[in-house]
């Protein structure tokens, strides 16, 4: 099963990681990477840019929205994700917690979300059998 660990951080928690050493910062993620890599269970890791580059579309209205920035308050911004294939909800939540949190760990959440898979949708439907043979022609399933 895959499991998407969604790296939150407060406002605070995110500005004091300025005073972090970049190095050191880079060698910790690299060295919980490693380890991920090593158990044979990381699919995709990523950070995200500062929220204040993006942009919201909204839907809420004909023609959409778009607006500059995060969506609402940014008292908890998403910053960043792991994708892991583990056996278990259980084994998702112990990676979590080994996770490497700098500085103070205040501030600082991980949600943990399964993915869910193309296996689980009406497998007779023509976007489902479309999406199944485009993942196959990319090396995907």
């Amino acid at each position: 099963m895959k499991y998407m660990l969604i790296m939150r951080a407060t406002d605070e928690a995110f500005a004091g990681m300025v005073n972090i050493d970049f190095g050191q910062l880079l060698e910790t993620i690299g060295k919980f990477n490693d380890e991920l890599i090593r158990a044979g269970v990381l699919v995709a890791a990523e950070g995200l840019a500062d929220a204040a580059e993006g942009v919201v579309v909204d839907y809420s209205s004909e023609p959409p929205v778009v607006t500059d920035g995060p969506y609402g308050e940014t008292k908890e911004l998403f910053n960043g994700f792991y994708i892991l294939n583990v056996a278990s909800k259980e084994e998702a939540v112990e990676w979590a917690r080994r996770m490497p949190v700098l500085g103070a760990g205040a501030g600082f959440k991980t949600e943990i979300r399964r993915v869910t898979t193309i296996d689980e949708f009406p497998q007779d439907n023509e976007w489902i059998q479309k999406e199944r043979a485009w993942r196959e022609s990319t090396g995907q399933l």
